[in-house]
């Protein structure tokens, strides 16, 4: 992993994580949970503890707010009322974080395709991503698109075929090491954000190609281009 001020890689199309790295939707998957505590006669699970857990989803979520894992009994039944607490108010607190918005706009003038890789499913992306405004995505691979989920790396291999660039020609982006494993297995440029939940282990740990602090840096360490 470098932070070289020069280019390390030339990519034709970027893709990104959505969750802790696109945007911050950690504030209402803590908002499902703490539902599920309140209807109960708990008191609410403080955000900062929930924080660092939303790109586990509903396992990561229901593990810190009721210390409850798939082998247990009860797991199923709340999940499934999490999700249902989840898609009813599913963009509530949620946006984009600081200067996505922005690299979207220069990537859209650029004509550099993008897109979403993430494992949340399709009945929740699809609502979502014209709430939070990601409507020129080239494509939007969901963690059921593909009979895989990452750190597999076909949902990459999906996402390269959608924009119509070749893996090694593409970067991807995350918040999670996850998604640098999947990046790594499918050829691409790894590039881990440091403004994301991260999980237990620090992304400075994940052996990404690259480790950025803010979205501007992309276009200072990446040269992005289009390919004709």
């Amino acid at each position: 992993m470098s932070n070289a001020s020069s280019p390390l890689f030339t990519a034709h199309a970027v893709l990104f994580d959505l969750d802790g790295t696109l945007a911050d939707t950690a504030p209402d998957l803590a908002a499902a949970l703490n539902k599920m505590r309140t209807t109960r006669g708990l008191q609410p699970t403080p955000y900062e503890h929930l924080r660092p857990h939303a790109s586990a989803g509903a396992r990561g979520l229901l593990a810190a707010g009721f210390g409850v894992s798939p082998e247990d009994t009860e797991f199923e039944s709340m999940r499934l009322e999490f999700l249902a607490n989840y898609e009813n108010a599913i963009c509530v607190h949620s946006g984009l974080f600081n200067g996505i918005s922005d690299l979207i706009t220069q990537l859209d003038q650029s004509q550099i395709p993008w897109g979403i890789v993430t494992n949340k499913a399709a009945r929740f992306t699809h609502p979502l991503i014209p709430m939070l405004g990601l409507t020129t995505a080239a494509c939007i691979i969901s963690g059921d698109t593909t009979p895989h989920s990452k750190p597999h790396p076909e949902p990459l291999f999906e996402a390269a075929r959608k924009v119509g660039i070749s893996p090694e020609k593409c970067c991807f982006l995350g918040d999670d090491l996850r998604d640098i494993q999947a990046a790594k297995a499918a050829g691409m440029f790894s590039i881990a954000v440091a403004w994301g939940y991260s999980g237990q282990t620090a992304p400075s740990q994940w052996n990404a190609d690259l480790l950025i602090d803010q979205p501007i840096e992309l276009f200072a360490q990446v040269s992005i281009a289009a390919q004709w």
